[in-house]
């Protein structure tokens, strides 16, 4: 009777765990280009080796400047558009008939070409950052809201701003900057909740929220005042209000830090791209210049509550 086919149990056994050893995601966003040329190296005892940046953490952002305190960071997401185009290049000779035309590789650069923004922060707001992330995260401290002056307020100022100077690298600020600044003050009322805040400052937008958003006395305004929007409790004279007319400039800064990110799934343009990331950088370089008048000073102590939040 002939050999088997069949290798042996231990030899089999042996090749599926080599097949199942894969690079982990954190190893793919840290060191992609060494996973996609040579794949995991592995040291004498036979575990994977970790590189130099690995090991050092001089890959890792700090928190404040990796992205929205309540979503994928910056860096991550750049390591997943790499391992994305490392592996379009790999099979591109497979998926095209048109290999070593340049015709082939035209329309290839093409249909790999997607928006990239790029944002020059100016070192100041990037020290603001880390400062908002230790105020929030370490030392028990929030943004006393509502702001004066808030991200409403803001990017009116700074869309005046631009039509009176009209700064040579904005494209026709005085058709484009309306719907641009529309466009910011949207987005931060729809992320705000969903990717602009730490943990600890979640039981403070519940409160503004039903103070100026779902709060019964609202609501009750809104039936018997629908046009005017105004209600009246007590002696105060309040008003209904979006996210971006209470919050500030400390919330919009985390906001144009995950721009990038935002773009990269959204579905705008080449050319929309292009004007968001002039007009946002033109916005940090004047929120640079007005610090002074836009950013808190002082902090408020946390209530007891977000404290056991932020600690469970």
């Amino acid at each position: 009777m002939g050999p088997s086919s069949t290798p042996p149990r231990s030899s089999r056994h042996r090749n599926q765990r080599r097949a199942s050893q894969t690079p982990s995601p954190a190893s793919q966003a840290c060191s992609i280009s060494c996973t996609t040329r040579a794949g995991r190296r592995r040291g004498t005892n036979g575990s994977p080796q970790t590189s130099t940046k690995e090991r050092s953490g001089q890959a890792k952002p700090h928190p404040a400047l990796a992205g929205a305190p309540g979503g994928a960071s910056a860096s991550a997401m750049a390591g997943t558009s790499a391992s994305a185009n490392a592996s379009t290049r790999s099979g591109t000779r497979k998926d095209v008939g048109t290999r070593g035309t340049k015709r082939g590789r035209d329309e290839l650069e093409g249909n790999k070409k997607q928006p990239d923004m790029r944002l020059n922060i100016p070192e100041q707001l990037k020290a603001k950052l880390v400062d908002d992330w230790e105020a929030v995260t370490k030392n028990a401290m929030l943004v006393s809201v509502p702001r004066e002056p808030n991200v409403e307020k803001l990017l009116d100022d700074f869309e005046a701003h631009i039509k009176a100077t009209k700064p040579s690298s904005l494209k026709d600020p005085e058709k484009l900057s309306g719907a641009v600044i529309s466009g910011l003050k949207t987005y931060f009322d729809k992320a705000l909740g969903n990717c602009l805040l730490y943990r600890e400052e979640r039981d403070q937008l519940v409160q503004m929220r039903k103070r100026f958003v779902t709060g019964q006395h609202v609501k009750e305004a809104r039936e018997m005042s629908a046009m005017r929007k105004r209600f009246v409790t007590g002696q105060h004279v309040k008003e209904a209000r979006e996210m971006s007319a209470v919050y500030g400039a400390e919330h919009l800064l985390r906001m144009l830090v995950t721009m990038p990110t935002m773009t990269a799934q959204s579905n705008l343009d080449l050319e929309s791209t292009d004007i968001v990331r002039e007009y946002v950088n033109e916005l940090l370089q004047w929120m640079l210049q007005e610090q002074g008048r836009l950013f808190q000073r002082e902090y408020q102590q946390q209530p007891a509550s977000a404290a056991i939040v932020a600690k469970s």
